[in-house]
């Protein structure tokens, strides 16, 4: 009971905290010269001052003055004549934003630029100051100042204004689109591949080379050790951005370029040219003698990664590479990873909810700016003096016209790990639907309950205007429904424990009918006492001994290893006088052998 009435408090608590508004604006500038073309930059503004028209038409245009010598504390930081129908941009510090906006409207001033040099933050103040203020405020960054005296020079003009943004943007169409199809692809593939690998178990590759890649069950114990791992990483990433940054970008090339071989090596090796091999030799990989088609894919695959993070910061069409390398990555990690039960997914799915959950909306509460840790890392920090972004995400650039988009990140960001975990649920649910033979309905309904949750993240995306954690609504989609078509199939026991996934099924047991054969003439020159031994002790394999004595079971047990053989050839037998005895036995043996297939 004292716990409730303490939540309750910090429920009331945080409710009734005053709440500063926090929107993005504009501010249109141009020469009063006229000579060059206009510019938009960012400002940050607390409509509770005042509000800002939403068409740049309907906005005053008055000339912008820089004071940026003062910060605006005192009368004595006025000039001579006052502010009269201008905009002063002064510097932030000293004295609260009420003070300073208050000295500007009281000497005539229209609206107060306060350049900062730190993180943009809104300015705040209390209802008595909103009520007396009537003129706009906003802060602009410090770079943004100067690019605009490097611009414009010092005559210039400015129009503060406040553009709608719309709810969603289209590129979310495109995100959509890329996660479900490698999510519905990755597990269909990971599927198929697993159950074929298990009923192929006794067909080998003595090759030079492999063409399939070793798959890796998880454990409980290695979901631990991932997701103890993942947070003290995000934590290295928040205080350490700037230095471990470029160890996550080499990271992602060296896993792209791997993911986006293992990818394409199956259309390759279609392809009939380049099958021959390279000459022997003790190089590294090289003694292996791939095939040249293959040396030929490989420095591709790295050529392509190697592009990247040359140009990874280009904007314009960067993006385009590292989505596809991010797909083959989540393509080859989906087929790579398996999940033997529902039990290690719905542990694995949950525990990485509740991590996504915390640093997401906990974490703002902990941290000295307020700022969530995984928003921060997944965006890069503001004052980050490389600039450099993760690339661990799915980013397509905003596509409406909107101003603000240089206010607001210019890209809508989707993260492997909404991928890749509910992504291997996906894929042991085709594996189950294989087992179970249940026309996929399994992996159907998983693939269409990710693509709802996908959407539900998008409707929160656009209410809340915040970065949201998509595992908070992944995770339920898809667990959900998949534990319902279990419990409605009456499977969930079986599907619970993955019912012989941890372990390879076992092989039916091989029953040999015996055939009607019409008997066979007796050989002259062969004792009747023995033929009759011969076919009592042999009652269903009538295989005539060639090359030497071979029992029925050694027999069978050719027969078993050889099954994907279409036919096994009889020799003949070198007697002339027994052809139509060997016609028959051959007959024998080949019915024999459809029962065996």
């Amino acid at each position: 009971m004292a716990a409730r009435r303490a939540w309750l408090r910090v429920w009331l608590l945080l409710c009734f905290l005053p709440q500063v508004y926090c929107e993005y604006g504009m501010v249109h500038v141009l020469s009063e010269k006229g000579s060059s073309k206009g510019k938009d930059y960012c400002i940050l503004f607390n409509s509770q001052w005042a509000h800002l028209p939403h068409d740049l038409g309907k906005a005053s245009l008055l000339q912008l003055q820089d004071q940026t010598a003062s910060v605006l504390c005192s009368p004595s930081d006025v000039p001579d004549g006052g502010f009269n129908n201008q905009i002063p941009m002064v510097m932030r510090g000293n004295c609260t934003f009420y003070e300073k906006v208050r000295l500007a409207q009281i000497n005539g001033a229209r609206g107060l630029l306060i350049i900062s040099r730190e993180r943009l933050v809104p300015p705040g103040g209390n209802r008595s100051q909103y009520e007396e203020i009537d003129i706009p405020v906003a802060l602009l960054s410090y770079t943004d100042m100067l690019d605009i005296g490097k611009s414009f020079g010092s005559s210039v003009k400015g129009a503060m204004y406040a553009p709608n943004e719309p709810v969603l943007d289209y590129n979310m169409v495109i995100i959509f689109v890329m996660a479900v199809g490698t999510v519905a692809i990755g597990g269909y593939w990971a599927g198929s591949r697993d159950v074929k690998k298990r009923y192929m178990k006794h067909k080998r590759d003595d090759g030079a080379e492999k063409h399939d890649d070793e798959t890796v069950d998880v454990t409980p114990i290695m979901i631990c050790v991932f997701v103890v791992m993942c947070c003290s990483m995000l934590v290295l990433l928040y205080f350490f951005y700037d230095h471990l940054v470029y160890v996550i970008i080499g990271i992602f090339c060296l896993a792209a370029s791997i993911g986006l071989y293992s990818c394409l090596s199956p259309f390759v090796r279609r392809f009939p040219l380049g099958k021959c091999r390279i000459r022997d030799n003790n190089l590294p990989y090289f003694h292996k003698r791939p095939q040249v088609r293959m040396l030929l894919l490989a420095i591709f695959c790295i050529s392509v990664s190697i592009v990247w993070g040359i140009f990874r910061n280009e904007d314009q069409w960067a993006w385009v590479l590292q989505d596809a390398l991010g797909i083959a990555f989540c393509l080859y990690m989906l087929k790579t990873i398996r999940l033997p039960t529902f039990k290690g997914c719905t542990l694995l799915l949950l525990v990485l909810f509740v991590y996504d959950v915390f640093f997401v909306f906990i974490t703002p509460f902990l941290t000295k700016t307020g700022e969530s840790i995984m928003v921060e890392v997944a965006a890069g920090p503001s004052d980050s003096a490389t600039h450099e972004k993760l690339p661990m995400v799915l980013k397509v650039p905003r596509l409406n016209s909107s101003p603000l988009a240089l206010c607001d990140r210019p890209f809508s960001l989707l993260g492997f790990g909404d991928i890749l975990v509910p992504g291997l649920l996906v894929a042991y649910c085709h594996r189950f639907d294989i087992q179970v033979q249940s026309s996929r309905v399994y992996f159907v309904a998983c693939t269409i309950a990710y693509g709802i949750g996908l959407l539900v993240t998008f409707v929160a995306l656009a209410l809340m205007q915040m970065g949201q954690p998509a595992l908070l609504y992944l995770v339920p989609c898809t667990l959900l429904t998949s534990f319902a078509v279990a419990l409605w199939r009456k499977e969930l026991a079986m599907f619970w424990t993955g019912s012989g996934f941890a372990k390879d099924l076992p092989q039916p047991p091989l029953v040999i009918a015996p055939v009607n054969c019409p008997e066979l003439p007796k050989d002259s020159n062969v004792p009747a006492s023995q033929q009759d031994t011969e076919q009592m002790t042999n009652p269903t394999l009538h295989v005539k001994e060639l090359h030497g004595p071979t029992s029925a079971a050694e027999e069978l047990a050719d027969t078993d290893t050889k099954m994907d053989q279409s036919e096994i050839s009889v020799t003949q037998s070198e007697e002339p006088a027994g052809q139509n005895k060997d016609d028959l036995e051959s007959k024998c043996l080949n019915a024999e052998q459809k029962q065996l297939e």
